[in-house]
């Protein structure tokens, strides 16, 4: 008997998990939201979709229970994915951090060939669906906003968590799911620009720099990352930022001690700094303090960090004092900032926290409230890092909801 499956949601773990259901024999139903699936895959990568990544681990997955994740990943993995879309068309290219993108360097090539083979395989979409009510009878009754009715042996939800919600994903899925009898964690966004406690900003905004960024709760390293760093008038971004933004707003809405600490200067310690700072006054003894740092740091910093330190950016360098020249050095090789919030939903690439991983079946992605109700991607309280492991966290558990809903 052929199982009638519908699909909530048409984004990258939807897509997926309709393709594996209808090759497997389903009878396959998407309802979309939008007027067009795969929205968020565009975003992606800055439009050049990183869909997975070399390094691939357990350890780049968060949650209450991370471990959870490691069952869908190991039955549908980083070569399983690549080959999947090889197959549909998709040439890999690892790149740097071993981040892997299309070929053609451009998301909607990910995005196309999944689309094609939803065409191919006979699928129609119902676009423009907006799901507000599912229910468990014999069968599943999905109603629409509009009021149409959809019936179906098996549901997969796949809206996608709260982040980007341009992108249609509104939190819905998490009501949905509520209202079918599952819990879910505390969620907030992670991936996102981080706002900081200052008066620099307005100045500084616009300064890019390659630094390394940590994060410190009482004097403590809990993770840093690399690479290029951005002031904004809000606070800081850049790859580094969302990488420890996760870490950060987690200990920020628990109430827990969090601090930011940039390095501008990564090159050397503090006090190698001080020892050259010192030989690096000498050379030029007449010079204000601001022009003496030109060609050290990037112009439009050298200001605000006097101010911060309460330098007169006229002082001659011959009269620095030991102390001021220490506190120069502290400053440029470790900056501290007060954490004070984040950009929010619109500018975050992904959800942390959602369904509870308790209520849900790791091997099948299959509810152990509901049976064949099936819950992927972001919805569940998975989240990975920055890289390309939410997209492989969506392909997997797309692929095993699709598999094992045919059964």
């Amino acid at each position: 008997m052929t199982n009638k499956i519908i699909v909530v949601g048409g984004g990258a773990a939807g897509m997926m998990a309709s393709i594996i259901a209808k090759r497997n024999g389903g009878e396959v139903t998407i309802l979309e939201r939008n007027n067009r699936m795969g929205r968020k895959i565009l975003a992606t990568g800055n439009g050049r979709c990183n869909y997975t990544n070399m390094n691939l681990s357990i350890n780049n997955y968060h949650g209450e229970n991370s471990k959870f994740a490691y069952s869908a990943l190991s039955n549908f993995d980083l070569y399983q994915t690549m080959d999947f879309f090889e197959r549909l068309g998709i040439t890999p290219a690892v790149e740097e951090n071993s981040k892997v993108f299309p070929l053609s360097f451009q998301s909607s090539s990910v995005l196309d060939v999944l689309r094609y083979e939803i065409e191919d395989l006979g699928i129609e979409p119902v676009i423009d669906a907006y799901v507000i009510d599912i229910k468990k009878k014999n069968k599943f009754i999905v109603k629409l906003k509009d009021g149409r009715i959809f019936k179906a042996d098996k549901v997969i939800l796949a809206t996608g968590g709260s982040a980007m919600p341009v992108s249609g994903s509104d939190g819905n899925g998490y009501t949905l799911a509520k209202s079918l009898g599952h819990s879910t964690t505390d969620v907030f966004p992670a991936l996102v620009q981080l706002k900081l406690d200052g008066n620099l900003f307005k100045q500084a905004s616009g300064v890019r720099f390659v630094g390394v960024a940590g994060l410190y709760s009482k004097d403590k390293l809990l993770l840093e990352d690399r690479g290029d760093i951005l002031f904004t008038n809000y606070g800081i971004s850049g790859p580094p930022i969302l990488q420890l933004s996760r870490k950060a707003l987690d200990y920020l809405r628990q109430g827990k001690d969090i601090e930011l600490r940039v390095s501008i200067i990564h090159s050397k310690t503090k006090e190698e700094l001080v020892q050259y700072l010192d030989r690096r006054f000498e050379f030029m003894p007449s010079k204000s303090i601001e022009r003496s740092l030109i060609g050290l740091i990037n112009k439009r910093l050298i200001i605000p960090i006097l101010k911060e330190l309460n330098i007169n950016k006229d002082k001659n360098v011959a009269n620095l004092s030991k102390k001021e020249i220490d506190d120069l050095a502290s400053i440029l090789t470790s900056w501290s900032f007060n954490i004070i919030g984040n950009k929010g939903w619109g500018q975050a690439q992904v959800t942390a926290g959602g369904v509870n991983t308790a209520e849900i079946n790791n091997k099948t992605m299959e509810s152990k409230i509901v049976k064949g109700l099936y819950i992927v991607g972001e919805l569940v309280d998975i989240d990975g890092d920055c890289g390309g492991f939410n997209l492989q966290w969506a392909w997997s558990t797309g692929y095993i909801a699709g598999l094992n809903s045919t059964n």
